[in-house]
């Protein structure tokens, strides 16, 4: 049986997502030992991804190819400036972060390169690989909450609750949608279509693991 473009791709990228899971900022959290100092930097640096990543589904919706797409990708919008930031808001307030902390932060140069590539990606190359460049944030999440839900459960509450949001079913199912819609416009490219969609999802992968990886070391930018 032949491999959907989705796992396909997932295949190629396991070496990047193993090496996410086995990170040392992501084994501490899933353990609930991370250095709260870490976790902090990764929150407040998500915050700014996440502004980013409204503007990319905006762009997503725009050049979706059908309208049921279009619908779908606007209501994730709707909830990832409405809802998503609200909670990231109020979750962050338990590690006393304010609205003004958040919005007087500095994208790290990974945050910037990450949400560029991003939304590069988005502007210039064709749909699938808008949907390949979106989908190991959204996939990659899920599989991270999911493999930290089955470790056992880190006392710290806070640390917790964030296991539990990444690893729940709904978070599962959009992930799974996304999938869908990849293989749904990949699967018939060829050539330098598809090595462009296999680009796009392995340059986003190696940027996930950057991601964890910059606030386990405190990245700054050295000017």
């Amino acid at each position: 049986m032949t491999d959907s473009p989705s796992m396909r791709l997932r295949r190629l990228a396991d070496p990047i997502w193993e090496a996410q899971y086995q990170h040392p900022f992501v084994d501490a959290l899933g353990s609930g030992t991370v250095d709260q100092k870490k976790f902090e930097r990764w929150l407040r640096q998500d915050y700014l991804f996440l502004i980013e990543y409204a503007r990319l589904l905006a762009l997503a919706a725009a050049r979706a190819p059908d309208l049921d797409t279009m619908r779908t990708l606007a209501d994730l919008l709707q909830a990832t400036l409405s809802v998503e930031m609200d909670l990231h808001r109020s979750y962050v307030a338990d590690f006393g972060i304010t609205v003004a902390d958040l919005e007087a932060e500095t994208m790290a140069p990974t945050t910037r390169a990450y949400t560029d590539f991003l939304l590069r990606t988005a502007t210039l190359g064709d749909f699938a690989e808008l949907v390949a460049a979106l989908l190991p944030c959204m996939w990659g999440f899920s599989e991270i909450g999911r493999r930290l839900a089955a470790r056992p459960r880190p006392t710290d509450e806070r640390y917790a609750r964030w296991i539990d949001m990444y690893a729940a079913p709904e978070f599962a199912a959009l992930a799974d949608w996304c999938r869908a819609l990849l293989d749904r416009v990949a699967g018939e490219l060829r050539g330098d279509a598809a090595e462009r969609v296999e680009a796009a999802f392995l340059t986003s992968s190696r940027y996930e693991y950057l991601f964890w990886d910059m606030a386990e070391r405190g990245e700054q930018w050295p000017v």
